[in-house]
């Protein structure tokens, strides 16, 4: 079998979107997400979920409140993105989006959705 064999997954050697940005859409969904369902929707471990967590806590793009058992979070949504080259975007404007529904249509140059 050669490498056009469509019984393997394909599997891409990069992708458009980090994990960081995965992690921080799916709880600008739904804000009192577990880690639990982050790590499932992202197809993450939960310890790498909790790494970004920590990590976009860490630079000033999240935080969380204890409420119960649970999390709480809060996208602080002016935060500029990292990157030079991505200078005047904020958060907000990367979440709207990365984190509109996936039963919305989308719209697109070919006015297509």
């Amino acid at each position: 079998m050669g490498p056009m064999d469509e019984s393997e997954p394909v599997r891409p050697g990069w992708t458009f979107l980090t994990n960081h940005a995965r992690v921080l859409a799916t709880i600008a969904r739904n804000p009192g997400v577990r880690v639990r369902d982050i790590a499932s929707t992202c197809l993450l471990t939960e310890r790498s979920v909790q790494k970004i967590i920590a990590d976009l806590e860490a630079d000033g793009y999240l935080t969380h409140t204890r409420v119960g058992r649970s999390n709480q979070y809060e996208i602080l949504a002016d935060t500029a993105l990292r990157h030079p080259a991505d200078a005047g975007p904020t958060v907000a404007d990367l979440l709207a989006i990365l984190a509109s529904r996936a039963d919305e249509p989308a719209s697109g140059p070919s006015g297509a959705g």
